[in-house]
């Protein structure tokens, strides 16, 4: 894989896209094969590949001082006295994984002072990433080349392309999307629906449940913000990271930045 054309690199950065990568390519071997699923606590699938990532990516993320908070580990409160953490979602989208659609992805961010610096998202079945550091930009990674990505200038939500969840999407995200007047929408697995608003793929993702955590959103938080749009809770309120709830309680919404205020003002009405 080339260098990723950003010149003030911090030193964390190539490190995470050699997890990301690595943790990729682990993943591949294990979804082509035949792999264990369990359930975990919280009902939720895990998969040989999960647990293969997350040890792919702690034994090069250890390389730095910072600990992790990862999907897959138990959760150390010791971090909430640390200003910079990372955190990771070894295999984010297992239903897809298990499904075979090949959405799924591997996510990793670095969090300074309650924010994210750098994201990282790898697309295993396709060979590519979506990069970004802060104040550098966000790139994607395809066809062996790195190119620079930013949302669309859509300002009128009839015109916006939503995607929103694959296995998640309630009856109150389908009301409140129609009720929008959106007249496109698609559903995508995992992280890739913020990598496809970062690239100008499409305008809005919506969801509304609390289930969603700090490793669901951290490395999108990073892309979305440096390819010129945002992400904020379903009420407009900023998110922040390295926190002692991991959940965001006030689900999710990542836009062009354009049509943000429009939503946002829309789903208070519900409230």
């Amino acid at each position: 894989m080339k260098d990723i054309p950003i010149s003030n690199k911090i030193p964390e950065l190539d490190l995470a896209i050699q997890a990301a990568n690595e943790a990729g390519n682990a993943i591949l071997e294990i979804y082509l094969e035949d792999y264990k699923t369990s359930t975990k606590n919280d009902d939720s699938p895990i998969t040989d590949a999960d647990i293969k990532s997350n040890d792919v990516i702690k034994a090069i993320l250890s390389q730095t001082e910072h600990m992790i908070l990862s999907e897959e580990d138990k959760d150390d409160l010791s971090r909430l006295s640390k200003d910079t953490i990372w955190i990771v979602d070894p295999l984010d989208g297992t239903s897809d994984f298990i499904d075979k659609t090949g959405e799924f992805t591997v996510m990793i961010a670095l969090i300074k002072n309650k924010k994210p610096i750098l994201g990282v998202i790898a697309w295993p079945t396709e060979n590519t990433m979506f990069v970004a550091q802060k104040g550098s930009g966000s790139f994607r990674y395809s066809n062996d080349e790195w190119k620079k990505i930013s949302v669309t200038k859509v300002s009128e939500l009839e015109k916006c392309r939503t995607i929103g969840s694959r296995h998640h999407l309630s009856d109150k995200e389908k009301a409140f999307i129609k009720k929008l007047g959106i007249k496109e929408f698609t559903s995508v697995g995992s992280s890739l629906k913020v990598g496809k608003i970062s690239s100008g793929e499409a305008e809005a993702y919506i969801t509304t449940t609390n289930k969603m955590k700090e490793w669901d959103s951290a490395a999108s938080y990073s892309i979305i913000s440096e390819a010129g749009g945002k992400m904020t809770d379903m009420l407009g309120n900023d998110i922040t990271y390295n926190n002692k709830e991991v959940h965001h309680l006030n689900g999710i919404l990542v836009t062009n930045g354009l049509i943000h205020d429009k939503i946002v003002e829309e789903f208070k009405k519900l409230e």
